[in-house]
């Protein structure tokens, strides 16, 4: 290879592929998984905080630190493994046991995260999971009871995954303690690592699931807005199918309507977009278990298509619909703009052909006034030429009167060719 300059994230790209890899878990063991999210702009939080929190766990079980701009940790602490990951709006905690309790869903595996330590958590719990793994009984009738005595059979969701390496099994309700449940049973000889990717796929399902949610939290929180505008933009708009008798102040509503409307959107445009990518993860996240049917029972795909589809349809019909009425009121403001401008040219055009009439008939005054001009100027000016041409009219045995009658046309003649000189001379 002859030497070639690295792009300076080359290795840092390709190690980025393997940095997050599946736990390696045999049954019968135990995980418990917490999701962190701060409620307000979780995506520009301050993340070091993330890592500090993080270290602090770690320093009271005296595991090592992750490195100063990692992302992710996996590590032990104590007796168990914490696997830590930093994402976009929240961080996850999961912890691995080995073993199982008596207990079914005992939540006493949440104690390797002193209470202390909650309470100092950089954000508030968006969800959190207990999943149990256990070797699969020969006799499906036990698998049976055991399910129908730790969950809730109407909201209960099973599935064999893997082909048929594993049963998995959730109601997808909160218990007492306040985490998700869910059960693994695995049939023997299945690999660990393959164990640890249906564990680590049931996490990701509910995280994400439970980040999808917040989108439709969004929509009803705006809901009475979106009414309230739709009505507003309704009623402006009959007002311009009619004569408007302010065409200004309902142009100044629409604007206010339409700028309103892109406020929203621009608030809204994070999370209906998270809301697009986490729902796709879901869906994603479930194809890849490779489901089917056990005994009739709803899968998890088909739970999710009933109870966890519509809530999505909601959100992207929510998002359409503020999408269509942005546009509605900016194309109803570009017509109320146009009519606003058509009126305004039509009086514009009034206007001119008033100032038109009236520059006519100031032409016709000025004419007017002319003609006076010339008939005043040519009489002082007679006066002035008669006194001048008396002498003049004694000595060629004229009278004053007939020598005035010869010299009147001359002056008027004079005067009207040097006014009319003049104003051409201005035009």
């Amino acid at each position: 290879m002859p030497p070639v300059e690295d792009h300076p994230l080359r290795y840092k790209l390709s190690n980025e592929l393997h940095a997050r890899p599946f736990p390696a878990l045999d049954a019968p063991c135990v995980a418990a998984c917490l999701a962190i999210k701060e409620p307000r702009n979780a995506a520009g939080r301050d993340r070091s905080r993330d890592r500090a929190h993080l270290i602090s766990l770690l320093d009271r079980y005296g595991a090592q630190h992750p490195k100063e701009d990692a992302t992710h940790w996996f590590g032990a602490i104590g007796r168990h493994q914490l696997k830590w990951e930093q994402h976009t709006e929240f961080v996850t905690y999961t912890v691995f046991a080995d073993g199982a309790t008596e207990r079914a869903f005992d939540p006493e595996i949440f104690e390797v995260f002193p209470d202390a330590w909650l309470r100092e958590a950089p954000g508030a719990r968006i969800t959190s999971v207990l999943i149990r793994v256990e070797e699969r009984p020969a006799d499906d009738d036990v698998v049976r009871r055991r399910l129908d005595a730790w969950f809730v059979p109407e909201s209960l969701a099973m599935s064999e995954v893997f082909d048929g390496s594993a049963l998995i099994a959730s109601d997808f309700r909160i218990d007492t303690a306040g985490h998700m449940r869910m059960s693994v049973f695995t049939d023997p000889g299945i690999g660990e690592r393959r164990v640890g990717r249906i564990v680590q796929r049931l996490c990701e399902i509910e995280i994400y699931k439970a980040m999808s949610m917040l989108g439709l939290w969004r929509v009803r929180e705006m809901s009475g807005t979106l009414g309230r505008l739709d009505r507003d933009l309704t009623r402006l708009m009959d007002d311009m199918t009619g004569d408007v008798t302010r065409p200004e102040a309902t142009l100044k509503a629409l604007l206010g309507v339409s700028a309103e409307l892109e406020t929203i959107l621009a608030q809204t445009s994070f999370r209906f977009g998270a809301t697009r990518a986490y729902e796709a993860l879901v869906n994603q996240r479930i194809a890849v278990l490779r489901e089917t049917r056990f005994e009739g029972r709803q899968t998890f795909g088909e739970f999710m298509m009933r109870r966890f589809d519509p809530s999505m349809r909601t959100v992207v019909a929510t998002r359409e619909r503020l999408t269509q009425m942005s546009e509605r009121a900016l194309r109803a403001g570009d017509l109320l703009r146009t009519r606003v401008d058509v009126e305004r040219s039509a009086q514009n055009q009034a206007l001119l052909e008033s100032m038109d009439r009236r520059a006519d008939l100031q032409l016709r005054l000025q004419r007017t006034v002319e003609g006076l001009s010339v008939v005043a100027i040519s009489y002082y000016a007679l006066n002035l030429a008669s006194y001048m041409a008396y002498p003049v009219m004694e000595a060629i045995g004229l009278s004053k009167p007939m020598g005035t009658a010869i010299l009147t046309p001359i002056v008027i003649a004079v005067v009207w060719f040097a006014v009319r000189r003049i104003r051409e001379a201005i035009d």
